[in-house]
């Protein structure tokens, strides 16, 4: 019971041929090879699956089933329609077939949140993608758990924080977190980062006693118990700063917020931060950016605008990762043709500021002095200054990238120039949050985007195409091998018979056209961006999995897909599947009375949803044969007894009896790993030895893999980026032979994160989340197992895309 059909004879004709099936306003609904009737979901892979589902997925009410998982989202999704008929049950029982063979994926947003309820969430909470131009605004949108992504070009930075309030920050001596006591006093100076000693110093220094010592004129604002309360604290201030009310005082007011531990009912009762949280963020704003902008240096100097906002994001956006429940994922660019792009370069090897992925967005004129200009002409000079810093840095810690902004969709088009200027802040307004103070900002904010260079930018994993002042798009994955109506046991690679090779075909498409239609109906919800989501109807569906769907259904391996003789079916038939889309996405957008989507095809990282059947993840290769997934586990052994200490997770016990290989960390007091040995599903598949690893293609391959992609799925019109990271190997490359490869091929894509990188052994960590062993060492690891019954765990080292860089 795999989530395949079974044998094709059985099949009613109906789902063969299409006969006498629910039709919508003239044409029929895709999904028919899905059929009506409820199919078994496809079991999650066993181990790393299993684990990622019941961390990420799974509901107690799902009761481990993907299934209900389908059910649900399925359910909530065809709600967004507002009404029920014949069709539109027979699509949500097509929708919910796709999910649960796992032929449609959607993205985890949609599998963790996704139920009936959704036409009463607000579409922010099913957005993978975003952007802003503010700093309230990001910060609001990371607090719902979106990636983030942020143009700090000179020409988008309205605000200079030296021109901030003075802020005064007052905690109640009543709110259960406030330092009175002994344990708390020691658990607040560990928060802020100071000795107990030092605490009552500290606070003396840092919070008012009383909010009537603050002076007769100072605004007084209480901050709200909810992630718009917190946002609209940060719009206040941003707000004033933008008016330049640098002789004002606001005090903000955190004793309505809840205690730190309390359950936050929108995370699934993920415990709170507490006041302690946004206290810590407003202390850093106060310190390293309104009196650091207020600062001149000895030369006169002071801090940029654009570096100010840098630094604010990140003190805002560690505050959202407390806990580890929300991701914070952050993109920042800056053209290539600011004077402060080189200190922007520069700011991640300096230190800190690692919330957010960086990239210099550059254009065909970039690569043109880089090449090709006289050193002479000062702008050429300056190009090639950037180009080699960027690289040196680069190949030291992977950044800052290069985005090619004049190839992203909405530039290329010209359509980011076409969007309105916004008067009167209804650009950034939803039932939940609708913005007062900072409306003159966003305002001025999007008159100065339709004067830019680069008006549009990517989200953190370089994907999807988003306007500088702020846009969504919502996007899902599908996986052509989970669409195969039989196990896959029973396909010979390459080789499937006639008829299951058209039924699988049409089980792809039929995923492909479900997941437009999906994506579709979530463009619908109410959201902040309402009137940019309405203007562009984005979305952004993708494969994932393909190098095992090109192995089964075409008998191809990596090598072969670059060969353009051996290929062309593969490519052909993705063609095929991209035309289905945006065909798709034309015709459904005309009957809902939508426009039609600026964008419909990309490819994600995939990070989290692949590992729930064991998939490569997105475009990329595998990373790895085979490897030990090593997870960590509080407890370690009595040094006296030998036995696990007191308070140490049973688990670790359990896992020893079996056989697991254990190792007690230096680095991380009190924890323990267990090695999962975890072979992923392309090495079941019989590739063999014609199996190609991320480490053994050559940088050239994988270039000309992304060509390849961009080409046949992306496609000339309405697509956004393929999200890849090419890992290159410094045993192998040095600094000029990085920049060779970068000055060579990155003109030629849209996007391609390089990371250069050593081999594992040579990483120099206590242990890696994933460790490649020898072949005969892992072997006998897994022949001293018994995994009977045992249940593997994966913690969030795990949750990553296969590059490394980029988040969930």
């Amino acid at each position: 019971m795999d989530g395949s059909i079974g044998r094709l004879d059985d099949l009613p004709s109906a789902l063969r041929d299409g006969a006498d099936a629910p039709r919508v306003r003239g044409r029929g609904i895709p999904g028919g090879s899905f059929s009506d009737v409820p199919v078994p979901a496809r079991p999650l892979d066993p181990g790393m699956g299993l684990a990622v589902a019941r961390r990420t997925v799974f509901r107690p009410e799902d009761r481990e089933d993907f299934g209900r998982v389908a059910d649900r989202v399925a359910a909530g999704n065809l709600a967004l329609l507002r009404r029920e008929d014949a069709a539109i049950a027979a699509e949500r029982a097509r929708l919910r077939n796709a999910i649960a063979t796992g032929a449609l994926l959607t993205s985890g947003r949609h599998l963790q949140h996704g139920d009936p309820d959704q036409p009463s969430r607000n579409m922010e909470v099913f957005t993978n993608c975003a952007t802003a131009a503010s700093s309230f605004a990001k910060f609001y949108l990371l607090l719902n758990g979106s990636g983030v992504g942020r143009s700090y070009d000179d020409a988008l930075m309205a605000v200079d924080w030296s021109n901030a309030p003075d802020v005064l920050l007052y905690l109640s001596p009543d709110h259960p977190d406030y330092p009175d006591q002994p344990s708390r006093r020691e658990w607040f100076a560990a928060e802020l980062g100071v000795s107990v000693p030092d605490l009552p110093t500290v606070l003396a220094h840092e919070l008012l006693a009383n909010p009537a010592d603050a002076p007769a004129d100072a605004i007084v604002h209480r901050v709200a118990d909810s992630r718009e309360g917190w946002a609209k604290a940060i719009e206040l201030l941003e707000a004033l700063a933008f008016q330049g009310a640098r002789d004002r005082r606001v005090v903000f007011d955190l004793s309505d917020v809840r205690p730190a531990g309390s359950p936050i009912r929108g995370m699934q009762g993920r415990p709170a931060s507490g006041p302690i949280s946004l206290l810590r963020a407003l202390l850093a704003i106060r310190r390293d950016v309104i009196a650091a902008a207020r600062h001149r240096g000895a030369a006169g100097e002071t801090m940029q605008p654009w570096e100010q906002a840098l630094r604010l994001d990140h003190h805002l956006s560690v505050e959202v990762q407390v806990g580890g429940a929300r991701r914070a994922a952050r993109m920042a660019t800056k053209s290539w043709r600011d004077p402060g792009v080189l200190r922007f370069i520069r700011l991640k090897e300096q230190g800190g500021l690692w919330t957010a992925n960086n990239s210099v967005m550059v254009d065909a004129e970039f690569w043109d002095r880089v090449r090709h200009g006289d050193l002479a002409d000062p702008l050429t000079a300056h190009a090639v200054a950037v180009f080699e810093e960027a690289t040196r840095c680069a190949f030291v810690n992977g950044e800052p990238g290069f985005i090619n902004g004049d190839r992203l969709e909405d530039h290329r088009t010209g359509s980011a120039w076409q969007r309105p200027v916004d008067t009167d802040g209804s650009g950034f307004r939803s039932l939940r949050y609708q913005v007062d103070a900072a409306a003159p900002l966003l305002a001025e904010l999007t008159r100065r985007a339709a004067r830019s260079q680069f008006p549009a930018t990517t989200n953190p994993c370089g994907e999807i195409t988003l306007h500088v002042t702020g846009g969504y798009c919502v996007i899902a994955d599908f996986a052509p091998l989970l669409a195969c109506p039989v196990p896959l046991e029973q396909v010979t690679p390459g080789a499937p018979a006639p008829d299951l090779a058209a039924l699988w075909d049409a089980r792809v498409e039929d995923s492909v056209r479900l997941g437009v239609r999906f994506l579709m109906r979530a463009n619908t919800m109410d959201s902040l961006y309402a009137q940019e989501v309405q203007r562009t109807n984005r979305m952004g569906i993708g494969p994932t999995g393909l190098h095992e769907y090109a192995w089964m259904r075409f008998g191809l391996s990596f090598l072969d897909l670059l060969d353009p003789a051996k290929s062309a079916p593969f490519w052909a038939m993705l063609e095929r599947f991209s035309s289905a889309a945006k065909h798709e996405g034309d015709q459904y957008a005309r009957e809902l009375g939508l426009v039609r989507p600026v964008t419909v095809t990309t490819i994600k990282p995939s990070g989290t949803i692949s590992k729930l059947f064991g998939l490569t993840e997105g475009a990329h290769l595998p990373a790895r044969a085979h490897y030990l997934r090593w997870v960590q586990f509080k407890g370690t052994r009595d040094a006296g007894t030998g036995e696990w200490a007191v308070g140490s997770d049973p688990l670790l016990a359990e896992y020893e009896a079996r056989g697991y290989p254990l190792r007690t960390l230096k680095t991380f007091p009190g924890m323990t790993i267990v090695g999962f040995p975890t072979v992923p599903l392309i090495m079941r598949l019989g590739l063999a030895d014609r199996l190609v690893t991320a480490p053994e293609a050559t940088p050239a391959q994988q270039y000309q893999w992304l060509r390849l992609l961009e080409r046949h799925w992306i496609g000339p019109t309405q697509g956004n980026q393929v999200s890849y990271t090419l890992k290159l190997f410094t045993d192998r490359h040095d600094l000029e032979a990085f920049r060779q490869i970068v000055l060579s091929e990155q003109p030629e894509i849209r996007c391609c994160a390089v990371l250069p990188t050593r081999p594992d052994h040579a990483l120099g960590y206590e242990y890696l989340p994933e460790e490649e062993v020898p072949a005969d060492r892992f072997a006998a690891l897994v022949a001293q197992i018994d995994a009977a019954e045992a249940r593997e765990e994966v913690d969030l080292a795990h949750l990553q895309c296969a590059s490394g860089v980029c988040p969930i």
